[in-house]
């Protein structure tokens, strides 16, 4: 299983990237899926989930400016993050939930 997260890279506060995470070797569509990040000298923490059936959460930190999607037909999951604060730097993994498959992380950085 592999997953391969790109996207990443550096914007201003209040702008937008959009993350992508192909995987081979599973199939998202049957599992829940989702972002995590992890900001320096900080612990990992969950940003978005999507069940096998679409239902998304979020991170109270991210809910409106964060949306979380999958397309099925390519095996792809996406975080589009909008409105983009210095406090979302960190580097972002996607991860399939219940197992030890991640990504192998892309940086974001928000400058103020």
């Amino acid at each position: 299983v592999q997953l391969q997260a790109s996207g990443g890279g550096l914007v201003q506060a209040g702008g937008s990237l959009r993350l992508s995470c192909a995987a081979s070797g599973i199939i998202f569509s049957f599992r829940a899926s989702g972002w995590y990040r992890q900001a320096p000298g900080k612990q990992r923490e969950v940003v978005a989930g999507i069940t096998n059936v679409g239902t998304t959460n979020y991170a109270d930190s991210v809910k409106g400016r964060f949306t979380i999607s999958r397309d099925n037909a390519k095996n792809e999951v996406y975080l589009q993050m909008n409105y983009l604060q210095p406090e979302d730097t960190a580097v972002y993994y996607c991860s399939v939930f219940g197992t030890n498959y991640w990504g192998q992380g892309t940086e974001v950085t928000v400058s103020s």
